[in-house]
């Protein structure tokens, strides 16, 4: 497997979110389904797609009860936990700081405008399972709406042959207090979080990645509840300067291939001879990963090594991409910040490699993939947070500027618009005789 090299002018990075109709139509069915039957739906789906039969007894509690989660942290080895609390105080302290301010702005005339802050009241979070375990998702997602105030946090994942979600995802729910975790996956996890079952109380919104069929459930759901993005394959730009590391280029494409068979992985430089020997890196680094033929495939269908004239080139070609991730490789990184407008997350320097935001340095990990950098950021304390308009006029301010208010409202035919503003005028002669 060699990654071509290409010609700066001749690469075209065009990643689109795409579903056969057969499966947007099943998805369709599970959601109606769940919306209908509500937890009968749940356990029959979950007896079905995860190949949990006692899920289908009516005895079968969709609920995780909170004995499995204190013995699943129980179990889990101790260097495992001692990362999770660590990455869990940066995640918090670095979303702490995220907090908006509420303000008040005093006109002349004693008008007062101002925007306050609210917490949402229940978010559901959703941890997938599947081919790994990600507690570090659950952290992500949830820490987040912790520092924003949320009151009520629910969680769900798939289980495993046990019966019950991943350990390390349990784990993770007991270390952040959250005690309302569900045994459900999929898009029927989604449906019963949006429109709520008797076991599962509706939710505001939710948030956290998954597979297809969940991708595609919060997309049909989205507008009856909110969501924080549709999640696509994970993808890294790499802007690699002349004196990057061959090893640390390969390295870093490879941890973004290993994730899925459709992630992206992509070197810009200037230097063909370094791009030459990321080449030489990929093949060999393979050889002896894990993952390699996922890593592989992904590299086949979305990897590139793209050769460019000069570093404006480089940077005109990861904003047109607007990637998740954006690694700068060159002694002078920070300088080059400026240059970038459109990425989910941008690693500075030599020796950030993408996984330390992926677990550790506090920032979150949620990133708008498939382009949509060019419009959207990561999940933050403000996707868990609404934010409010407040206005109040005193009579005398309300006179003041009654003439344009009434004027805009008749310019648009809402003239009982006028009239509310024009009946406070009159109450305040009658009141004046």
């Amino acid at each position: 497997m060699t990654v071509k090299i290409v010609e700066g002018t001749a690469f075209s990075w065009q990643r689109t979110a795409s579903a056969a109709p057969d499966e947007a139509r099943r998805v369709a069915d599970i959601v109606a389904d769940v919306r209908a039957r509500g937890d009968a739906a749940l356990r029959a789906w979950t007896a079905q797609l995860d190949g949990l039969a006692s899920a289908a007894e009516a005895a079968f509690s969709l609920r995780v009860p909170v004995e499995a989660l204190e013995a699943a942290y129980q179990a889990t080895p101790a260097e495992t936990l001692e990362a999770l609390r660590a990455a869990a105080d940066r995640i918090r302290t670095f979303h702490e700081a995220q907090w908006p301010e509420d303000f008040t702005l005093y006109g002349e005339n004693g008008e007062q405008m101002g925007m306050v802050w609210r917490s949402l009241r229940r978010v559901g979070v959703y941890a997938p399972g599947g081919r790994g375990a990600y507690p570090s998702t659950v952290l992500m997602d949830v820490i987040p709406a912790q520092v924003a105030g949320v009151a009520s946090i629910a969680l769900c994942s798939p289980p495993g042959p046990d019966g019950l979600p991943h350990r390390d995802v349990l784990a993770a729910a007991y270390l952040l207090g959250i005690d309302e975790v569900y045994r459900v996956g999929g898009a029927q996890a989604i449906a019963a979080l949006a429109y709520g079952t008797e076991s599962v109380q509706r939710v505001d919104k939710i948030v956290g990645p998954g597979n297809l069929y969940v991708a595609l459930a919060k997309r049909q759901v989205m507008g009856d509840v909110g969501i924080d993005s549709i999640a696509g394959p994970s993808e890294v730009f790499i802007v690699a300067g002349e004196e990057a590391n061959p090893k640390f280029v390969a390295a870093d494409m490879l941890a973004q291939a290993e994730h899925d068979t459709e992630a992206g992985a992509v070197c810009v430089s200037t230097s063909e001879k370094l791009l030459q020997a990321v080449q030489r890196e990929l093949e060999r680094q393979l050889a002896d990963l894990p993952r390699s033929s996922i890593a592989q495939a992904a590299l086949e269908r979305w990897g590139a090594l793209v050769h460019v004239d000069n570093l404006e080139q480089a940077m005109d070609i990861l904003n047109e991409a607007a990637p998740e991730h954006v690694e700068l490789l060159m002694d002078d990184a920070a300088a080059w910040l400026p240059a970038i407008s459109r990425a989910g997350a941008v690693f500075l320097g030599h020796d950030t490699p993408e996984p330390v935001g992926d677990y550790y340095a506090g920032s979150n990990h949620v990133l708008p993939t498939h382009g949509s950098a060019s419009f959207a950021s990561g999940l933050g304390v403000h996707d868990f947070l609404r934010r409010m308009s407040v206005v109040a006029y005193n009579r005398e301010t309300l006179s003041l500027h009654a003439k344009h208010i009434v004027t805009l409202a008749r310019a648009e035919s809402l003239e009982a618009h006028a009239r509310a503003v024009l009946i406070r005028g009159e109450e305040e002669s009658t009141d004046g005789n």
